[in-house]
């Protein structure tokens, strides 16, 4: 493929719409589907899978650098009860990551063929907004039985990663169902996207290395480009994303985002219903 100054264009745009949606509960892959079918990079299929997912290590990269003291068990900062938290966060972690991976192995592939399609999207995004409402509505009156995310225990942490499982599901939100995981079981809104943050580590480092894996590690110096500008801008806009959601959800619940993925949903049925299946060849 020839780069080009319009090619760079549209992957700073791909890498935006990552940054943006991959920590907000909207679904980053969803997005990405959508956002391909009008903006796309001329490159082959198989890059452009590899692509979608490999671009996320920019954004995972953004949870690192914000929280690197948070997250790194070894500080000299730290007092050795602080030290040993940190230690018990990534067991944690690690913990929740399991029904992800177990399943996520066995499935990946039969997802990726039956489910990537624009359909399946805006019949998840409609439901899992639709879930945030009545989620946020039924814990109006509740009081979080985890307000501190060192006070997260391993089987609310197992529970939430269970809720991972449902992301297999392009349209989900990764972050959305782990979030709504924790808030049904009893953690407050700030933990449970604490909590989702760090869980993306390790499942998204995985997923990419999976892809490069599957990919080849063979790239011409125009898809090495393309692969850097999209983790690049994403890690920029991620940044910016996490720091408005933590800041956010002080003072607001998700009805916000619920709403959000109802009308989008509506909006891709309107357009399938006029135009048709965008990925109905893919």
């Amino acid at each position: 493929m020839d780069l080009s100054i319009i090619e760079l264009l549209k992957t700073i745009i791909l890498g935006i719409v990552e940054g943006l949606t991959e920590w907000l509960p909207v679904s980053s892959t969803g997005h990405m589907i959508l956002v391909d079918e009008f903006i796309k990079l001329d490159v082959s299929k198989a890059f452009m899978d590899m692509f979608l997912v490999v671009i996320q290590l920019g954004a995972i990269l953004a949870v690192v650098v914000l929280n690197f003291e948070k997250l790194n068990p070894w500080s000299s900062w730290k007092s050795r009860q602080e030290k040993r938290e940190t230690i018990q966060l990534w067991g944690k972690v690690i913990v929740a990551c399991l029904p992800a991976a177990v399943i996520g192995l066995a499935f990946n592939k039969y997802m990726e063929e039956h489910f990537m399609t624009a359909p399946v999207v805006a019949a998840t995004l409609i439901f899992y907004g639709i879930m945030f409402i009545l989620v946020e509505n039924y814990n109006k009156r509740r009081r979080p039985r985890v307000s501190e995310l060192r006070r997260l225990d391993y089987k609310t942490a197992f529970i939430i990663g269970m809720f991972q499982v449902l992301s297999l599901v392009p349209g989900t939100s990764r972050s959305g169902a782990t979030i709504l995981g924790g808030i049904l079981f009893g953690t407050s809104r700030y933990v449970a996207a604490e909590f989702t943050f760090f869980l993306a580590i390790p499942v998204m480092f995985g997923a990419s290395l999976l892809k490069m894996v599957k990919f080849g590690f063979s790239y011409t110096g125009a898809e090495i480009v393309i692969l850097l500008v999209g983790m690049v801008t994403a890690f920029i806009v991620s940044i910016l994303s996490i720091k408005f959601l933590l800041s956010y959800i002080k003072t607001n619940d998700f009805k916000a985002f619920g709403w959000y993925r109802i009308v989008l949903g509506i909006i891709v049925i309107a357009y399938l219903l006029l135009v048709g299946d965008p990925t109905a060849d893919n």
